[in-house]
């Protein structure tokens, strides 16, 4: 038995192990070639003009590079952009699904409207209607993408649709995203880049302390160490061979101090877009600057190093200075400034600065070393783009961190309930409270109360994320889902699927307190034969393998056969529905009167989904006697679902976990086997 449970549990730690780490890897690798499939949804000029509000047609054209999309052009010239949620944010719906919205800001870095273009999500396509999904999506027109607090912190946000947090908190973060991202691809906003407003008075010593200048010194001694042989002989001592300073130059604060007003306009005044200027000054016997780049036009004693990016100086970007303005500045031989940039050089990231030096030997050899500068622009100059949106899953758990609670306390009271079972199932009416109680929570509080309920849905939507690419923050928007989940998990890994199925299901519980009722009020129970019960299986099995296997097609008409679960219309609608859900949840519930968790038994395709894991269980709590299937049948027939066979043996697909048949067992007053050893007499005692 020992051998067999580590067995199982050996088993199970090697599935958990490939779905917890190998499907999200084998997701990854999957996923870029099922995207490059997919083509993001392109702007007509008619819906182009209809969310700027034009009545005349605009002209597109699209715009490549590291946030593509499109710019809109009207009669009097540029009007905006406009860019889609999957290009850029890779955005992927709860269904696991791409959910492409062309999102459109104005020039003032203001997203002017949206247009929801493809979506596979289960609430949005039942339930609600195209209104609904416009106004939400419409709602997101005049958003200021430069409010300091982040966009999307301000109370013009729309309202998350009811019943619909998980899908339309996807939507709102792709299109805040996007939006933000495009404003500043665009320079709408800034977005990390240098400030060239601010300026305060500094001093050299100032600037060199601060790290807007880097400092670096190599004395004579030191070349002579790493020039050895090097004609002219280098004379010893602590004298400068070469001492080097380097730093940016756009920053006012920095350029300004340094240069003075008019050197610094002129420097910066003839800048293109992408470039800046370099300062290098320095002193000492060794020359930055050297004699050769007057014939070959470049400065090879100088190259600017960022990663595995070498940017040579040349003379076409550069300025010589004969003065600084500075009282404190040091006794400098050269001050030059050259212009950097390029594809790939980012000023705001950490570069290094190297100078190569030089000398000849007697043998005609060069001997050479170089001088590394490194050097990062002070975060004090660096303009922070806008902070991001929060995402709206942190919200949520911040907005329900008390129902959060109250299900953690629920699963926790049922995980003491199946932990120490064997002392409640000896008080028949104490476990009978308990479960009537814990059921009747489960309904009113988790189910009608919080909207927890767990369906098919959610099974498929995650098996379709492996594929396309996982993304926790999807399952994170709706906590309370996410937490019984959690706790489902790892109720399979220890009991099976009754600790949901028999405690947790709202609709579940419905049906077993309803039928309740009924046997109170005298409704005849209806024996289903064995044969026929074992048959009538194939329903729920069927009708899960069928949802998912039309997911991989059709993903809206899987959700339309997953309408064959009543829990959204009895749970998560509250009975406010069309008349047909209604009449067939009606139907179901009907039918449930006469036979105990009649949709629990045979249609649910839920229960069918967790029992398939349910085998890997590695506990098995629930005792048998030997008498049970061959001397007594009492227990089966007690079954809530049918899940004890004639032999006596518990079905673990089908088990709910009621604890019923332990209470039947172990009552002296109900099982025949405990009754008949109560009425043997005791053996007599041997006269001594």
């Amino acid at each position: 038995m020992v051998r067999l449970v580590l067995i199982r549990g050996v088993t199970v730690a090697l599935i958990m192990l490939i779905c917890g780490v190998a499907w999200p890897v084998m997701a990854q690798a999957i996923r870029p070639a099922s995207e490059n499939r997919i083509a993001p949804a392109e702007p007509t000029p008619e819906i182009a003009a209809e969310i700027f509000g034009l009545d005349a047609a605009p002209v597109l054209i699209r715009e490549e590079g590291d946030v593509p999309g499109w710019s809109v052009q009207g009669q009097d010239g540029l009007l905006g952009y406009v860019a889609s949620t999957w290009e850029i944010a890779r955005s992927v719906g709860y269904s696991g699904r791409p959910l492409d919205v062309l999102v459109a800001i104005d020039l003032d870095g203001r997203l002017i409207g949206a247009r929801l273009m493809r979506h596979s999500e289960p609430i949005l396509t039942l339930g609600l209607s195209d209104a609904d999904i416009a106004r939400f999506v419409g709602g997101f027109a005049g958003i200021d993408l430069t409010n300091p607090g982040g966009a999307g912190s301000g109370p013009d946000m729309p309202d998350i649709i009811s019943r619909a947090t998980v899908s339309t908190g996807v939507i709102r973060d792709s299109i805040l995203r996007t939006a933000r991202t495009l404003a500043i691809g665009r320079g709408l906003i800034a977005g990390g880049g240098i400030d060239r407003v601010g300026f305060e008075p500094a001093t050299w010593a100032a600037l060199q302390a601060g790290g807007a200048l880097s400092h670096r010194r190599v004395s004579m001694d030191e070349a002579r160490a790493q020039l050895p042989g090097a004609r002219p002989p280098l004379p010893e001592g602590d004298d400068a061979f070469v001492e080097l300073w380097a730093g940016l130059a756009d920053p006012p604060t920095i350029g300004r101090n340094i240069l003075g007003q008019q050197q610094f306009s002129h420097a910066v005044g003839v800048l293109g877009p992408d470039e800046v200027v370099l300062f290098v000054a320095s002193r000492g016997l060794y020359s930055h600057r050297g004699t050769d780049w007057r014939r070959s036009g470049v400065f090879d004693r100088l190259t600017v190093v960022q990663g595995a990016l070498r940017l040579p100086l040349a003379d076409d970007g550069y300025i010589r200075i004969d003065k600084l303005p500075l009282a404190d500045a040091p006794d400098l031989k050269e001050r030059s400034l050259f212009r950097l940039g390029g594809p790939g050089f980012d000023p705001t990231k950490p570069f290094v600065l190297e100078l190569t030096a030089s000398r000849t030997t007697d043998s005609g050899e060069d001997v050479s070393f170089v001088l590394s500068l490194p050097y990062a622009l002070p975060d004090a100059f660096i303009v922070a783009p806008p902070p991001e949106p929060a995402p709206l899953w942190q919200q949520s758990w911040q907005d329900k961190k008390y129902a959060v609670l109250s299900v953690a306390a629920m699963q926790v009271l049922l995980t003491l309930i199946l932990l120490f079972q064997e002392s409640l199932v000896r008080r028949p009416k104490l476990w009978r409270r308990v479960r009537t109680g814990f059921l009747t929570v489960t309904l009113v509080w988790l189910g009608w109360g919080l909207n927890g309920q767990l369906s098919v849905v959610q099974v498929v939507a995650f098996l379709q994320s492996l594929l396309t690419g996982f993304h926790w923050e999807t399952f994170l928007i709706e906590p309370v889902i996410f937490t019984l989940w959690a706790g489902v998990a790892l109720g399979l890994l220890f009991w099976g699927r009754g600790v949901f199925c028999g405690w947790l299901c709202p609709f579940g519980a419905l049906q077993e307190l309803a039928n309740q009722l009924a046997q109170k009020l005298g409704v005849r129970q209806i024996a289903v034969p064995h044969a026929l019960h074992e048959r009538l299986w194939i329903i729920k099995y069927s009708l899960f393998m069928a949802i998912l296997a039309l997911s991989f097609y059709s993903m809206k008409d899987a959700l339309i056969l997953a309408e064959a679960e009543p829990f959204k219309t009895a749970i998560s609608m509250r009975m406010m529905r069309a008349w047909p859900f209604v009449l067939f949840v009606l139907a179901l519930l009907a039918a449930g009167l006469f036979i105990e968790r009649f949709y629990c038994r045979y249609m649910c395709p839920l229960g069918a989904a967790l029992a398939i894991p349910a085998k890997l269980k590695i506990f098995d709590w629930l005792h048998r006697r030997p008498q049970c299937g061959r001397e007594c049948r009492l227990c089966e027939t007690k079954c809530t679902v049918g899940a004890i066979d004639p032999l006596g043996r518990i079905n673990p697909n089908e088990c709910v976990m009621c604890l019923r048949c332990q209470v039947v067992m172990n009552d002296d007053n109900t099982c025949p086997v405990l009754k008949r050893r109560k009425r043997q007499p005791a053996p007599e005692t041997a006269a001594s």
